[in-house]
């Protein structure tokens, strides 16, 4: 309890702000966020707790935001990589992965209330289908209660067999079900499929829960920009074809809003997942800047590099056990991020 009331003082006194207003002062600090959702939203029940926040808790983050940062854009950015313009002190983009409609239907708004910019980063494939990526169609099905850890296992074992690490049998756990997923995500792309084959309908929720192009043009008509979070959501350090993860996504995107549109800037690697290589790769595909899920800030300097840090977090970061927003985790959690250039 002390400790967590010296937190609560050391914010209340302004002397974390004071130093992260000088020590932050000449770097870009990259947030990412992934879904949006209100209690009553039916996607609620059942959405990836770990990647959630409500829309309440994220007003809250973007108020956060507005008292300790200058919040830029992606245009702001790039002309800051390209033109040597300054970026404003404590300099801070919103970022958000994947390509969920509730980005659209709930954080959109918000972010508008706030008058804030934004950075989406769509997998160009899962725009205008309804389910979301097995993973995570898997949590869903979990929370519901269509699905079981043994059920999955059982699935999984009867494509590959039962090699370790595996959950303790009879364990009914978010964590054991995650271990159950690590153990689908290392299986080839064939093997993967025939699983999500096995699972078949119980993943279907009936609802919606990916972005189409309507959306797409809204968040846009709302100041998100958009950029591209590979074509297909696959691991880049595992791809057959690399190219179509990153030039073939940026086509894709372009097919579906039209060639008369500003072709995407930006890029991030889904899971984070990536080698220098491929960073070069994904440089060299005209990405101009490219977006990892390292914690870092990003020093600006004489020039801001091309290769970004970003910070992300859960819904348990920011909030007590009473479920209260925090603004001294939030501050202690950003502020103090070590900072690094990963890109010249």
């Amino acid at each position: 309890m002390l400790k967590d009331l010296s937190k609560k003082a050391l914010y209340a006194s302004g002397l974390l702000g004071l130093y992260h207003r000088i020590r932050n002062a000449d770097t870009l600090t990259v947030v990412m966020f992934h879904r949006i959702l209100p209690p009553d939203d039916p996607r609620f029940a059942s959405c990836d707790p770990d990647y959630t926040l409500t829309t309440e808790v994220f007003g809250q983050c973007l108020a956060f935001f507005g008292r300790h940062y200058s919040v830029v854009s992606e245009a702001e950015v790039l002309a800051s990589r390209a033109e040597g313009r300054a970026l404003p002190r404590n300099a801070l983009l919103v970022t958000f992965d994947d390509g969920w409609s509730d980005n659209a239907d709930h954080a959109l708004p918000v972010m508008r209330k706030f008058g804030f910019p934004g950075l989406l980063f769509v997998v160009s494939d899962v725009i205008g289908t309804r389910q979301p990526f097995v993973q995570e169609a898997i949590v869903a099905a979990w929370r519901r209660g269509a699905l079981t850890v043994a059920g999955l296992s059982a699935a999984i074992d009867a494509i590959a067999g039962s090699p370790a690490p595996r959950a303790a049998a009879g364990e009914e756990s978010i964590d054991a079900l995650r271990v159950e997923i690590a153990r689908l995500e290392a299986l080839d792309a064939a093997g993967f499929a025939a699983v999500a084959s096995l699972l078949g309908d119980v993943l279907d929720d009936g609802l919606r829960h990916m972005v189409d192009v309507d959306d797409l043009r809204r968040l846009q008509s709302g100041n998100i920009a958009l950029g591209l979070h590979g074509k297909t959501h696959a691991r880049m350090t595992r791809v057959d074809d690399l190219e179509a993860e990153l030039g073939g996504a940026r086509q894709a995107l372009e097919a579906r809003l039209g060639s008369d549109l500003p072709a995407a800037r930006s890029m991030s690697f889904p899971h984070g997942a990536h080698d220098a290589a491929i960073a070069r790769r994904a440089r060299d595909a005209g990405y101009e800047l490219v977006f990892t899920s390292r914690r870092l800030l990003n020093p600006v300097g004489d020039r801001l590099g091309w290769l970004l840090g970003r910070t992300g977090f859960e819904t348990d970061t920011v909030v007590d056990a009473t479920g209260r927003f925090r603004p001294d985790l939030l501050a202690l959690e950003l502020f103090r991020c070590a900072r690094g250039r990963l890109g010249d």
